[in-house]
């Protein structure tokens, strides 16, 4: 697996916006590319030099589905190494659609679609990210609380590996 380590260096930071609606449903995107290829994740990217991660969250939502939204809280940290050299984290935050009834429209270049999806849908799909599936059956509102044993696969070669949500 190739690293772009020559542009972000070993250390890689993150963000990711779960945009909840009034029925439950959270949006979701299926990724065009990388380990997350064919696969159901948030709304994510990498944080840029002149921006907070909130600032991200909200920037990657925009940019992959079109949805504006409001920064509510930080729910998550994912953090893991990848083959021993790089220290891949990121920062997961519950947003709010400024407006729910505003079209979806997915960023194809990076996207296959993108979905309001009920938790309870993602849970047992295997097209969902293994952190998706967890975080199915977390308490979002809550302190965050690392999950030290899960296993995300090979695909990435994590040698470390860690969530952090609540859990009920």
């Amino acid at each position: 697996m190739f690293l772009a380590t020559n542009k972000r260096g070993n250390v890689w930071l993150g963000a990711a916006g779960l945009v909840v609606n009034s029925k439950g449903q959270w949006l979701v995107v299926k990724k065009r590319y990388g380990g997350l290829h064919g696969k159901w994740s948030l709304p994510a990217g990498f944080v840029d030099g002149t921006e907070t991660i909130g600032q991200a969250a909200l920037r990657e939502v925009k940019e992959e589905t079109g949805i504006d939204c409001e920064l509510i809280g930080m729910i998550g940290f994912r953090s893991g190494v990848i083959q021993e050299k790089v220290s891949d984290n990121m920062a997961i935050f519950l947003l709010k659609a400024q407006n729910e009834e505003q079209p979806i429209t997915a960023q194809l270049s990076e996207l296959y679609s993108a979905d309001w999806l009920l938790p309870a849908e993602l849970s047992n799909d295997a097209e969902a990210s293994v952190m998706l599936r967890e975080m199915a059956s977390c308490v979002l509102e809550e302190g965050l609380k690392p999950i030290e044993d899960v296993d995300p696969g090979k695909i990435f070669g994590y040698s470390d590996y860690k969530l952090f949500f609540k859990k009920e």
